[in-house]
Parts: structure tokens; C-alpha cells; sequence
């Protein structure tokens, strides 16, 4: 049996070697170092990309590839683009009127978004911006952090219905503080939105199309009210 994603409630064989605990725990440390190494500034500019080589070298161990973690359209691309964009607009709606309001009452802070006001009224910075989001965010992050890294977590608890999401949860605090720039405030509002791609995820079968489509949705929006001086706070 494969070690493709299993439907929340199913388990899998693990009798081969390629399924044991000890290489999931290895790749969760190799992961784990990455991350770090990124935190204390020894990765130029993005981790993501590590992560990114670190996830396919794990799925050709195994013998996988993206599509068996997901990398695929969910029914039709008519509908996969019209629930990521959907989602999208949504999950940006909830986040400039509900979440971040919310938090930054809670906190008394403002997401840290200092990193982002060049982009405001440049054309050039903003074009190269929208081409990241699109990959490194939206491709990049979803492919690691919810295709890879939740099913590596879920394969720790046999993909078992609590299994899936303990992951979901742990996988995006961690994707939570890998925006740890953006201060506390954008800390946990980082973190509520991976855990609402992560929910994306699970919903449609484990098909990666819908929430890559809304994340970069969600981030051109961002992008847009940033380049105008629209977003709140900045």
C-alpha cells in the first residue's frame, strides 16, 4: 500500500521501512533545522525553498510525488478556481474585518508589515512581489506546509480522524511563527490563516489546487492595498 493521503479516519501500512516513525521523526528534525536556521538568519531571504527540496527528496524516498500529496485539481478547474478564488476573497474579508480587528484589540498591536511599505506606489517592487506570492507563497507554502508538513504530522498519529488534526493544529502554529517579522499580532492572525487553508485542504479530498489558488488570491489582494496605501495600519 502507498503512502498516498488517506482520508481522515484511515490507516495505512507500516510495515515497509519507507512508513516507519524514525524516518518521519528524521524528516521532522531535518525540517525543524531548516527552520531554525532560517530564524537566526543563516537562510538568505526565504526558507521556503529548502523546505520545498527537502519535501520532494522525502517523497522520492517513498516513492511519491506531489500529486500523491495533493498537487492536483479538485473535480474540475472550473470549480477548483471558482472555490479557490472564492475562498480567497473570504478568507481576506475575514481577515481585514474580523481576525486582525480582533487580535489587535487583544494584543494592543499591529501586525509589523514594515517590511512591505517599499511596495507602496512602486510598480517594479510591486510586479516582483505579485510573481513571489504566487510562488513562493502560494505554491511554495502551501506544498510544504499543508501538503507536506500535515501529512508527515498525520502520518505520526496513522492518519487517524485525531491524527489529522493535531496536525492541522501543529503545523500551522509553526506556520504561524515562520511570520514571526510581523510581530505577535501577525503571528496568530498567520497561523489562523494556514490553519483556514489547512481546513481547505482536508475539505476538498486533499486536493492542494484550492487552497494554493486562495492563498495567492488572498496575498494579491494584500499586495494591492499595500501598493495603494489602503492597508489598515500601514
Amino acid at each position: 500500500m502507498s503512502d498516498r493521503l488517506v482520508e481522515p479516519g484511515a490507516k495505512r501500512n507500516s510495515s515497509d521501512w519507507r512508513q516507519s516513525r524514525w524516518l518521519i521523526l528524521a524528516e521532522l528534525a531535518l525540517f525543524g533545522l531548516v527552520f531554525a536556521a532560517d530564524k537566526i538568519h543563516l537562510i538568505p531571504f526565504s526558507e521556503t525553498p529548502e523546505l520545498f527540496l527537502l519535501g520532494w527528496a522525502a517523497l522520492r524516498l517513498r516513492k511519491l510525488r506531489w500529486r500523491d500529496i495533493g498537487f492536483k485539481r479538485n473535480r474540475s478547474w472550473r470549480s477548483t478556481l471558482a472555490l479557490g478564488i472564492g475562498a480567497g476573497i473570504l478568507m481576506e474579508a475575514f481577515e481585514l474585518f474580523v481576525s486582525q480587528p480582533l487580535l489587535i484589540r487583544l494584543t494592543g498591536k499591529l501586525p509589523d508589515l514594515s517590511e512591505f511599505k517599499e511596495i507602496q506606489g512602486n510598480i517594479k517592487l510591486s510586479l516582483l512581489g505579485l510573481a513571489l506570492i504566487w510562488t513562493l507563497a502560494a505554491f511554495g507554502e502551501e506544498m510544504v506546509w499543508r501538503g507536506y508538513l500535515m501529512n508527515r504530522l498525520a502520518d505520526l498519529g496513522d492518519r487517524t480522524r485525531l491524527g489529522w488534526i493535531v496536525a492541522m493544529v501543529a503545523a500551522n502554529v509553526v506556520f504561524g511563527f515562520a511570520h514571526s517579522y510581523q510581530g505577535v499580532t501577525g503571528i496568530i492572525d498567520e497561523g489562523l490563516m494556514g490553519l483556514l487553508l489547512g481546513l481547505m485542504y482536508v475539505g476538498t479530498g486533499g486536493s492542494l489546487a484550492v487552497p494554493i489558488i486562495a492563498h495567492g488570491v488572498q496575498d494579491t489582494v494584500d499586495l494591492l492595498l499595500v501598493f495603494l496605501g489602503k492597508y489598515p495600519g500601514l
